[in-house]
C-alpha cells in the first residue's frame, strides 16, 4: 500500500508539468472513486453475507490447543469439539519438547527455499519417515497441504491428459486442478458407475494419461471415500490414483497429499509421497515448492516426533474410535440428524444457515464451543454443526457435549 500511495505521487508530481490545476483536481479525484469504488463493492458484499447469517466471527483462543481450552471474554474454559486435533497431539509434551530442542540445534527459520539453501538434514529425515510409513519410494515436503495440492496437477499434466475429480473435493484439490490444462471431468460425489463413465469420456477424448483426483475423507461430511474401488476401476482403465489425507489401501494409490496441520500435530506444513521419478519431477517443476520459504525446523522436528508416536502405538487411534463409536451412537439415538459413517467428523445436519450459527451461539453458552458450516463452505440448504472428535475427550466431555446438544436442540425445535 505505501508502494502504490508513493506512485500516486510521484505520477501527481509528474502531471503538475503539463496539466493545469483543473486538470489535476480531477485525476485527484478519479483516484479516489477507484479506490471508494472497491470499498463500496466491499461492504456491499459483506452486508449480503450478514443478512444471509453466514458471516464468520473468529473468536480467540488463549491457550494451547486441547480438549479444553480457554477463549478471549469467557469466564471459564470450554470443552473443544471443533478442531482438526483427531489425535490430541497439538499440545502432547514429546511434540512439544522436540520442537523446542530444533530451535536450539537448527534454529528458527531458513529464509530460503529448499533447492537453494533451504533443506536441513530434518528435512530429508521427516521426508523419509513419511515414505516409511505410507511404504511408497520418496517424499517431498511443502508448507501446506493446501500447497501440495496447488503444486501437483500442473507440473505432472499437460493439455494431452485429463484429470477426473469428485464433485465434493476439498477447494485446495479444485484450486489445483484449475491451475494445470489438461482435460477435466467431474463425477457425482462417490459414485462408481459414474467415475467410470467419465473415465471411458476421457478415453474417447484421446487423453494420453488419466489422473482420478479424490478426498480420502470428506471433510464437511466425514463421508470416506471408497479407495479399493476407485484403484480396481484405475486399474480396469489403466488410470493412476490421486488421494488427499487418507488411504486405506497401501501400496495401490499412485500419489497420497497430506498435511501435518491436522491429526498429525495440528501445526503446519503438507507433503506429496509417491513413486520417486514422481517426487523428483514434483521437485524440479511444482512451483509452491519452487517458490516458497523451506518448512521451518521446529515445525519438522515436532512431525518426526509424531511419526515416531504413531509408530510406537496405536492407542491414541484406537481412543479415538472409541470417542467417535460412542458420540455417534448417543446422538442418533437422541434424534439428531447425522451422517451416517464411522469417520470422527461427525455433521449434525439442520439445513439452515441462521438456526446452525444460533445453535452453534447456544452451545458456547453451556461451555461446549462448536462452529455452524453453511454456504459457501457447503452447498446451499445442508448447513451443519461439525462436531471433530479427539482421543484427547475423556468420557465426561462427551457426556457434557451430547446433554448440552439434547438440551439446545429441544429449545430450537431440531429434536422433540
Amino acid at each position: 500500500m505505501a508502494r502504490l500511495l508513493l506512485s500516486k505521487a510521484a505520477d501527481a508530481v509528474k502531471l503538475q508539468r503539463f496539466v493545469s490545476p483543473q486538470q489535476l483536481r480531477c485525476f485527484a479525484s478519479s483516484v479516489a472513486e477507484a479506490d471508494n469504488a472497491l470499498v463500496f463493492k466491499a461492504k456491499q458484499q459483506l452486508a449480503e453475507i450478514q443478512a444471509a447469517g453466514t458471516f464468520k466471527v473468529e473468536r480467540q483462543i488463549i491457550t494451547p490447543q486441547a480438549a479444553s481450552v480457554g477463549v478471549l471474554d469467557l469466564a471459564q474454559p470450554v470443552l473443544n469439539f471443533c478442531a482438526n486435533n483427531y489425535l490430541g497431539l497439538s499440545n502432547h509434551p514429546l511434540v512439544v519438547e522436540a520442537a523446542r530442542k530444533a530451535l536450539d540445534t537448527h534454529g528458527y527459520g531458513l529464509s530460503s527455499v529448499r533447492f537453494i539453501c533451504g533443506t536441513q538434514d530434518l528435512h530429508k529425515q521427516l521426508e523419509a519417515r513419511i515414505s516409511a510409513f505410507h511404504g511408497s519410494e520418496d517424499t517431498i515436503l511443502y508448507p501446506s497441504c493446501f500447497d501440495a495440492n496447488a503444486g501437483l496437477f500442473e507440473a505432472l499434466l499437460g493439455p494431452e491428459d485429463a484429470v477426473i475429480s469428485d464433485e465434493l473435493n476439498h477447494a485446495s484439490i479444485i484450486d489445483g486442478i484449475r491451475l494445470c490444462k489438461a482435460k477435466r471431468f467431474r463425477y457425482k460425489h462417490m459414485d462408481m458407475i459414474d467415475l467410470e463413465h467419465k473415465i471411458m469420456e476421457a478415453e474417447d477424448a484421446g487423453a494420453r494419461l488419466k489422473l482420478i483426483a479424490t478426498d480420502g475423507v470428506f471433510s464437511m461430511d466425514g463421508d470416506v471415500a471408497p479407495v479399493g474401488d476407485i484403484v480396481a476401476l484405475a486399474h480396469h482403465h489403466g488410470a493412476q490414483v490421486f488421494t488427499d489425507e487418507h488411504c486405506n489401501v497401501l501400496g495401490q494409490v499412485d500419489i497420497i497429499n497430506s498435511t501435518l496441520g491436522k491429526a498429525l500435530g495440528g501445526g503446519t506444513g503438507g507433503y506429496t509421497t509417491g513413486k520417486a521419478d514422481v517426487i523428483t519431477l514434483l521437485r524440479q517443476r511444482s512451483r509452491p515448492y519452487l517458490f516458497s520459504n523451506s518448512l521451518a525446523p521446529c515445525m519438522v522436528a515436532a512431525s518426526i516426533a509424531v511419526f515416531d508416536l504413531l509408530s510406537s502405538s496405536s492407542t491414541l487411534r484406537d481412543s479415538l474410535q472409541e470417542n467417535t463409536d460412542y458420540f455417534r451412537r448417543q446422538m442418533a439415538a437422541a434424534g439428531f440428524s447425522i451422517r451416517p459413517g464411522s469417520h470422527p467428523i461427525v455433521p449434525i445436519m439442520l439445513g439452515d444457515a441462521a438456526l446452525a450459527n444460533k445453535m452453534a451461539a447456544a452451545m458456547l453458552e453451556k461451555g461446549v464451543y462448536v462452529v455452524g458450516f453453511s454456504y459457501p463452505v457447503v452447498p446451499k440448504g445442508t448447513a451443519r454443526i461439525r462436531v471433530q472428535l479427539s482421543a484427547a475427550h475423556q468420557r465426561e466431555h462427551l457426556d457434557k457435549a451430547i446433554a448440552a446438544f439434547k438440551d439446545v436442540g429441544k429449545q430450537l425445535g431440531v429434536i422433540e
